[in-house]
């Protein structure tokens, strides 16, 4: 066991979370930031202790102690050419979905990586989250039997819909039901993609932004097993939590109902009437704790590179995701089914 050198790039509304998750952790020798806004830069710096801070993730790469770098940026442009960097460096790295914007950029970072024997891990946050753990602990311990079929419908409101897609003009598929794809896929480790079939709807966000306002997408596997993704970001303003999600999951001998709605607490007052105040995402710091698993996540990317263990989530597993994410949006530019696995030059 030793204690690392991390660094951060990029500390907004999720890098924040990360850097605090970093600054507390016993395993964390020492914490290094980059970040181009000058205010919160300095603001996160304090907050954190962090030894030292620049605007130039460069400079910040240049550390010789440095072990490991998280790659917290937007817009999602910078995440192939930041994490290129950090490997060049010889520094293990984590990034936030998606690797890349195009498959040819995945299999750089991955060979990056293998080459220089570093860490790269993909933010699938969801993994970290215990209901979505629990399911996968039901297939494994064969609770539920042989998978059948699943369905997950994510929703998020035009205020989230509108931060994420007003930086760079990728769909629902690749901004959100990515982590709902790569969740199943999980779930069904060992089988493989081999169909893609999606449609989109244009009626409130393409005004404004040029994406669809939600995304339907059936994957089938190799061995027959269907599931259906649907993701948006259209939900009015005035709806009670940010987002919703709930999963079904059908196997031959049983079934899970996941309800990730956030509605476990409801707080009601005279000033604002009933709220659901745990409905954020990724999740706000409440109190000690952070509500959502990104704190989990971060803690064991420091565990893994501090105490050479495995990463939960391979550099593999989120190409394929990519490449189911990228065989939607072509499809559903199509109309048409697309099969798997895409021509690297063509995604």
């Amino acid at each position: 066991m030793r204690r690392i050198h991390v660094g951060i790039i990029g500390t907004g509304w999720i890098g924040e979370i990360r850097a605090k998750t970093c600054a507390a952790h016993p395993l964390v020798e020492s914490l290094h930031l980059a970040e181009i806004d000058e205010a919160r830069l300095a603001r996160v710096a304090k907050e954190t202790g962090a030894r030292t801070a620049t605007t130039d993730y460069r400079e910040l790469l240049r550390r010789p102690e440095l072990d490991a770098v998280i790659v917290s940026t937007t817009p999602e442009t910078t995440h192939y050419p930041f994490t290129r960097d950090c490997l060049m460096a010889k520094k293990h790295a984590f990034l936030e979905k998606p690797m890349g914007l195009e498959l040819k950029e995945a299999d750089e970072l991955m060979a990056l990586a293998r080459e220089a024997g570093l860490k790269l891990t993909i933010g699938y946050t969801q993994r970290f989250n215990p209901k979505y753990a629990y399911v996968k602990k039901c297939l494994e311990d064969g609770t539920l039997g042989r998978p059948v079929t699943a369905l997950v419908s994510r929703n998020v409101s035009r205020s989230i819909g509108t931060k994420i897609s007003g930086r760079i003009r990728l769909s629902p598929a690749v901004m959100e039901a990515t982590h709902d794809i790569d969740f199943i896929l999980w779930c069904l480790e060992g089988l493989r993609p081999v169909r893609v079939y999606s449609e989109v709807v244009h009626r409130i966000m393409d005004k404004e932004h040029g994406t669809p306002d939600c995304q339907w997408i059936v994957v089938t596997m190799d061995d027959g097993t269907v599931f259906t993704i649907g993701a948006g970001w259209a939900l009015p303003p005035a709806y009670p939590h940010f987002s919703t999600t709930t999963i079904e999951f059908v196997a031959t001998e049983g079934a899970l109902l996941i309800d990730d709605t956030h509605r476990d607490i409801v707080l009601s007052t005279m000033k604002k009437g009933m709220v659901l105040p745990l409905s954020t995402m990724p999740g706000e710091q409440v109190r000690h704790v952070y509500q959502g698993p990104m704190e989990a996540e971060t803690t064991h990317f420091i565990e893994a590179v501090a105490l050479d263990r495995p990463v939960l989530v391979t550099p593999e597993q989120a190409r394929q995701v990519m490449e189911v994410t990228h065989a939607a949006d072509l499809s559903a530019e199509r109309h048409a089914p697309v099969t798997l696995p895409l021509d690297r030059h063509v995604a």
